[in-house]
Order: C-alpha cells, then sequence, then structure tokens
C-alpha cells in the first residue's frame, strides 16, 4: 500500500489542495486496520467522527420496516462516509460494516472544527469537493427513502389487508369495529354491521372448480365496492364470508344498501353460459345496527350473525335486517 499521504492527495476531496496543505490535515487523523465483518458503527449510535477508506470496502446498510436490513451503498478506496453525524451531531443513520480487511483513516469533529478556525482558506477547498459529494449521495438518498416510504406503507397494506380480494382481513375488521362503535357512542351518531355468505358457495367450488371459486369472490368483492360508501370499512372474514362495517348509518338505510348489493350480484353473469346447475351468483345478508339493536360489540355482532341465518332461513338470495 503507498504511504498514507500520496493516497490522500489522489482522493477526491483533497485532490485540490497544495502540497503543503495534505501533511497538516493528514496529522489530524488517525489510522486504523480494520478486519473483515467488523461493524464501525450501528445505526443509531452517537458519532462525531468521519471515516477515509484507504484500503478496503465497507458496506452501509440501513433497517427495513421488516426488520431486516438493505445495503445503499459500497464505500471503496478514497471515499468517505461519516461525515453527516459529525457535521450535524445526529446519530448515524445507517449501519457501516467492513466487507473485507480494511484500512481508515479516522477525522474527529473536534479536531476538524479546530482546522477550520486555524486553515479556512483549505477548508474551504475540501468543504467544496465534500459538499459536491455528498449533494450526490442525497440525491441517491431521497430516492431510496422513497422507496422505503413506499415499502413500508406496502407493509403496512399488506399487514390490514386480505391479499386476494385486496379488501381488509379480519384481524383490521376486529379493531375497526371497536373503534367505530367507540366513535358512534361519544357522537350519538348510528353505526350498522353486516355480516354476508355468498349462497351455496361449497358446490359451486365443487361444481366448477377453485379457479371459478375464485372468479366468483372476485366478482362479488368489485359489486361490494361498486355499491358500498368509501368510508364503509369492507372485510374478508374468511373464504366467502365477508363483515362490512357502516358508520353513520340508519337500520333502514344499511338495508336498502345491502338489498341493492344483493341485486346488483345477482346480475353477474359470471356462471350465465357455464355447463352446470348454478348460474347465478347470491349472496346472504344480515345486518343489525347500534343502538337500535345492541349497545355492545358482543351483542352486535351476535344479532347480525342471527339476521344472516334469518336470511338463510327465508331461502336466501336477500338481506335481512335483525328482529327481535
Amino acid at each position: 500500500m503507498q504511504a498514507p499521504i500520496d493516497v490522500l492527495r489522489k482522493i477526491n476531496i483533497f485532490s485540490s489542495l497544495a502540497p503543503e496543505e495534505v501533511p497538516i490535515i493528514y496529522s489530524l487523523m488517525k489510522s486504523v486496520e480494520i478486519e473483515q465483518g467488523k461493524t464501525l458503527f450501528h445505526e443509531g449510535d452517537a458519532g462525531n467522527d468521519m471515516y477515509i477508506v484507504l484500503s478496503g470496502r465497507v458496506a452501509i446498510t440501513v433497517n427495513t420496516p421488516d426488520g431486516g436490513e438493505y445495503e445503499i451503498a459500497e464505500i471503496a478506496e478514497g471515499d468517505f462516509f461519516g461525515e453527516m453525524s459529525m457535521f450535524e451531531q445526529v446519530p448515524r443513520s445507517a449501519t457501516c460494516c467492513t466487507r473485507e480487511n480494511t484500512t481508515v483513516l479516522i477525522l474527529n469533529g473536534r479536531d476538524f472544527y479546530n482546522f477550520i478556525k486555524e486553515h479556512p482558506s483549505t477548508t474551504i477547498k475540501i468543504m467544496h469537493r465534500m459538499l459536491n459529494i455528498t449533494t450526490e449521495r442525497l440525491q441517491e438518498t431521497s430516492a431510496f427513502l422513497s422507496d422505503m416510504v413506499t415499502w413500508g406503507e406496502k407493509a403496512r397494506k399488506r399487514a390490514v389487508t386480505d391479499e386476494f380480494t385486496g379488501l381488509y382481513n379480519r384481524r383490521f375488521l376486529d379493531d375497526s369495529l371497536e373503534e367505530r362503535l367507540s366513535e358512534a357512542e361519544l357522537s350519538g351518531k348510528p353505526l350498522s354491521l353486516v355480516m354476508v355468505d355468498l349462497d351455496h358457495f361449497a358446490a359451486l367450488n365443487k361444481e366448477y372448480g377453485q379457479d371459478i371459486g375464485d372468479k366468483v369472490i372476485l366478482s362479488a368483492v368489485r359489486v361490494f365496492k361498486s355499491v358500498f360508501s368509501e368510508g364503509d370499512i369492507l372485510a374478508r372474514y374468511g373464504g366467502d364470508e365477508f363483515t362490512f362495517i357502516l358508520s353513520d348509518t340508519r337500520p333502514a338505510k344499511a338495508l336498502d344498501i345491502c338489498t341493492m348489493a344483493v341485486n346488483e350480484l345477482r346480475k353477474v353473469k359470471l356462471l350465465e353460459n357455464m355447463d352446470g346447475s348454478l348460474k347465478q351468483i347470491t349472496s346472504s345478508m344480515g345486518i343489525a345496527s347500534f343502538p337500535a339493536h345492541a349497545h355492545t360489540m358482543e351483542t352486535l355482532k351476535e344479532r347480525t350473525d342471527r339476521a344472516l341465518y334469518k336470511a338463510k332461513e327465508l331461502g336466501r338470495n336477500r338481506a335481512v335486517l335483525y328482529s327481535s
């Protein structure tokens, strides 16, 4: 390896320095050899040092929303890192680990600030070069952060939605029902709960196969999305079972909306020309409302389920409002 001062002259941020200026900045640095696989610092650590790689490679990684790590850069000979924590006095924004045996020069922030006071003209040359490189990095980091936000949002959606239909999942439904019911109690506004089963779905799956069964579910979801309001919580409870929360919706209005959904679903022509006994997609819906039919979450769910059972008992293909 070349002498550190000779290497320093070839490093971008020092390349505009006069020959007599390089030894001055070098005198402030400490040379350290680090074995492969060693971590220099972790994301979130306090830090006041900048590093310059004389030889070897250093990987820079950040934590991802799912608990893993994502590599955003690799620092090689002549590159520097750690400057943001040194200048801004903020925790480390990434983890840095050696990819191979690596030699670095370490510049302490306090020493660098003293250097600024004593050698302002030399500092300007260094900072000008450093600023250009840091700006490029921030542009790349900005794009990465945008990806991370998207990634995080997708992860959040995966946690609360049913992957197949795009509706909310059972876990989100249970949490939301408790929350929406509390809001209804405080505001004095009504809330309606709807439970839905697709009629004869097991027989339909057996007769036409799972692929058609999947298409039936997706067709039903499209109808539900077109009929119910954007503010309603539509959830797939499991298989061909769905549950909907309709905030600020009185019993009569909820019945009207659900009846419309039943009628629209019956118009879907997916099975019409198929060689089988089932020609229509129909559904049964049970409805109960707060405070008209129940004042607690458990009672509301129980009475909605009873209304759904009544819809099936009356011949399916209908929406039924709970009645004592």
